[in-house]
């Protein structure tokens, strides 16, 4: 399985779920592995901002359960296991914060080498969406403000000038908004690599509006803890 080549051979916009382990348990897991299956699910992301305990064993259980693969979207440097069947290794491009563009990468660079899951260098993009979100508070950057096109465009420009392989626009997890359409139409017109979206996408409408802005991969979390049958 190569999932960055399946990202970039998709002609349709791509779906992944979030699990953030601290909050499915066991029967959560498998309810929404039933739905994912059932669903136009490509992909399943588990990981969170705080979480580090539950990583190996969440995965382990959604693969009893689905065959869809499984991403680690790592929210620290203990979020990483080699039961995945890839990892969004995550630059934060929109911050200042040493240990996210490059500090945690070094420390996890061998294990991640021995691992042999698919690594898929992915610049980070915090976009501002109305409130102070978890990945915000934890990452200690400040997010790019919504309506500041050119920041945003001029940042996703140097991530794939850099040679990172996904731009990942997120409005945080617990969003009041998603991030503006036309931060997102302007920042998929001016890069040639996979553009995902998340955050703050809780209703099926907001979901089409982000597809039509030009996502490539969009990413449901939050919403779906509380309502499964959305999917």
């Amino acid at each position: 399985m190569n999932i960055y080549k399946q990202i970039l051979a998709s002609k349709k916009t791509q779906l992944a779920v979030l699990v953030d382990p601290d909050k499915y348990n066991k029967r959560a897991i498998e309810k929404l592995s039933e739905y994912a299956n059932k669903s136009f699910c490509d992909y399943i992301l588990v990981g969170g901002s705080i979480t580090q305990n539950y990583i190996s064993q969440t995965i382990s259980l959604l693969k009893t359960h689905t065959n869809i693969p499984i991403i680690i979207f790592p929210g620290n440097l203990f979020q990483i296991s080699d039961k995945a069947d890839g990892i969004l290794l995550l630059s934060l491009i929109s911050g200042r914060n040493p240990e996210l563009l490059i500090g945690n990468h070094v420390l996890a660079a061998q294990f991640l080498k021995n691992s042999k899951i698919e690594i898929i260098p992915t610049g980070y993009i915090l976009i501002e969406s109305g409130k102070t979100t978890s990945v915000e508070y934890i990452s200690n950057t400040r997010p790019i403000p919504s309506k500041k096109y050119d920041i945003a465009i001029s940042t996703a420009i140097a991530g794939e000038q850099l040679g990172l392989k996904l731009i990942y626009m997120e409005a945080g997890s617990g969003a009041d908004s998603t991030i503006n359409t036309k931060m997102i139409s302007e920042v998929k017109k001016n890069i040639s690599i996979p553009l995902v979206v998340g955050g703050g996408i809780n209703t099926v409408e907001k979901f089409i509006s982000v597809k039509n802005a030009g996502a490539d991969l969009i990413v449901v979390g939050n919403v779906l803890e509380k309502n499964i049958k959305l999917l």
